[in-house]
């Protein structure tokens, strides 16, 4: 079984491009746009409402690669990473990474967050996302510190970590944002669809289970039940502090391990991840009040959400010596902060995507354009784009989400417009999104097949043809 660090593709050619943005090389690739999908037979799930939004954008959009991009890359979860079935009278959803045979809590919410809007006009396409919210709901109670699950109880080559592994579990990396994305479907899946059937007691439980969790993780009476090491040469990947991570002044907010990178944090309080379960926390209140009648549960809910707001009001927005009061990406409750982002979502760049903040507050516009900047030590620019990428896969890797995020969170059309031609630049000739993109060479990628960075590039799309249609209907 494989890891996601496993996944390096490194070609040394790099070739003179066309249509280059302003300030980077263009792009190597000139093919004939013929589609990548699997044949039809072999796709895993098909979405008659998927497919005709793919007619649909094919019909209009003006450049043609994009538009070759878009066809490859928004379906391919449904494509190649879906396995549905009925289990006990009731959908089940099972959506693997990709290139990993493993489903993360936090990739499968995300990977198919872009088809929510068309669920209700697809009755085969609902029910695949109720069965995903099924598949998550007994994820979360077999073990809600699990970032990452087994289609049964195979076990993994990560049974050897130092923690209380199960054989259901892939990796057990905890994670704030694991529980947050379980949520955020959810969420929006009822409110698009005002269908209750998922909401049965199972799920009542996996929603105290969480609440629960959040709470043990603000540490503030003992370190709580999860610890986690592993036997490896590469820091990130296993906990300092013998397991607990290092020290925390427990001020209110929640602690995680990892980031959404699966790499360690530095200072416990991720800040992006903190910023997400507050609008988690909310999204939980009114579901469980208004669905299951539970008034106590949900006042703890929000009791915690606003404990949680409080406390990154307070220690999270810290001076920068040239960007004035920005926030921080980690911080430990003592004082000491990591000014940095990372690529992975929940991210600094990402919070108005999220709902955490309005993308026109001062404080996030702030944050951007240090996170943005070269003052980022994991932003890069290179001859064929500028992003942010992180310790995961190391220097000089630009990860096309980033790339991607900073045109969901733009207002500036010249900014979206130079976003989409980085990306078309350096997708290496293959037509799809990779994990990361060595800045001064495209064909030099991690990850040949990472859905989530696929799925996510088509809602960019689709959400910049609705606001600038413009930009999509003309050549880039």
């Amino acid at each position: 079984m494989k890891n996601r660090r496993d996944f390096i593709k490194i070609s040394g050619a790099t070739a003179l491009g066309i249509m280059a943005a302003p300030g980077f090389a263009g792009n190597a690739f000139a093919g004939n746009f013929s589609s990548n999908r699997p044949t039809l037979t072999k796709r895993n799930f098909v979405s008659d409402a998927v497919e005709a939004k793919i007619k649909e954008m094919k019909g209009v959009m003006g450049d043609k690669e994009l538009a070759w991009m878009f066809e490859n890359c928004f379906p391919n979860t449904l494509d190649t990473t879906v396995k549905f079935a009925e289990k006990n009278g009731r959908p089940d959803t099972f959506v693997i990474t990709g290139d990993i045979e493993a489903m993360w809590l936090r990739d499968s919410t995300a990977q198919v967050w872009p088809y929510l809007p068309l669920i209700k006009e697809d009755a085969k396409l609902k029910k695949c996302v109720a069965g995903l919210i099924n598949r998550q709901t007994d994820c979360v109670l077999i073990d809600p510190y699990a970032n990452a699950f087994n289609f049964g109880p195979s076990g993994s080559h990560w049974e050897s970590d130092i923690t209380d592994m199960k054989p259901e579990l892939h990796e057990r990396k905890w994670e704030i944002d694991s529980l947050c994305y379980s949520v955020r479907l959810a969420y929006h899946y009822w409110k698009t669809t005002g269908d209750a059937s998922p909401f049965d007691s199972k799920w009542l439980e996996a929603q105290k289970a969480i609440l629960k969790t959040f709470k043990e993780q603000q540490r503030k009476s003992d370190r709580g039940p999860y610890s986690f090491m592993r036997n490896t040469a590469i820091a990130t990947d296993t906990c300092p502090g013998r397991g607990w991570g290092n020290p925390i002044n427990p001020v209110g907010l929640i602690c995680s391990a990892f980031r959404p990178s699966d790499d360690a944090t530095v200072f416990l309080f991720l800040v992006p991840s903190n910023y997400f379960a507050v609008v988690s926390l909310r999204q939980m209140a009114e579901m469980v009040k208004t669905l299951k009648g539970e008034k106590k549960l949900a006042e703890d809910c929000k009791a915690l959400a606003n404990e949680v707001e409080a406390a990154l009001e307070k220690y999270a927005i810290h001076d920068h010596p040239k960007y004035g009061k920005i926030i921080a990406f980690e911080v430990d409750g003592f004082g000491n902060r990591l000014f940095m982002d990372d690529s992975n979502i929940p991210s600094l760049l990402s919070l108005p995507y999220l709902g955490a903040m309005d993308v026109n507050d001062p404080l996030y516009q702030r944050t951007r354009k240090f996170v943005l900047s070269e003052d980022n030590p994991y932003f890069f620019k290179g001859k064929y784009a500028e992003g942010v990428g992180g310790p995961h896969v190391g220097m000089d890797y630009i990860w096309p989400m980033s790339i991607t995020m900073r045109c969901m969170t733009s207002t500036d059309k010249k900014e979206i417009r130079e976003g989409l031609r980085m990306l078309k630049n350096t997708h290496g000739g293959t037509g799809f999104m990779h994990e990361g993109v060595h800045k001064d060479d495209p064909k030099n990628f991690t990850r040949d097949w990472f859905a989530w960075a696929n799925t996510l590039f088509g809602e960019m799309i689709l959400k910049v043809y609705h606001e600038h249609p413009e930009l999509i209907t003309s050549k880039l």
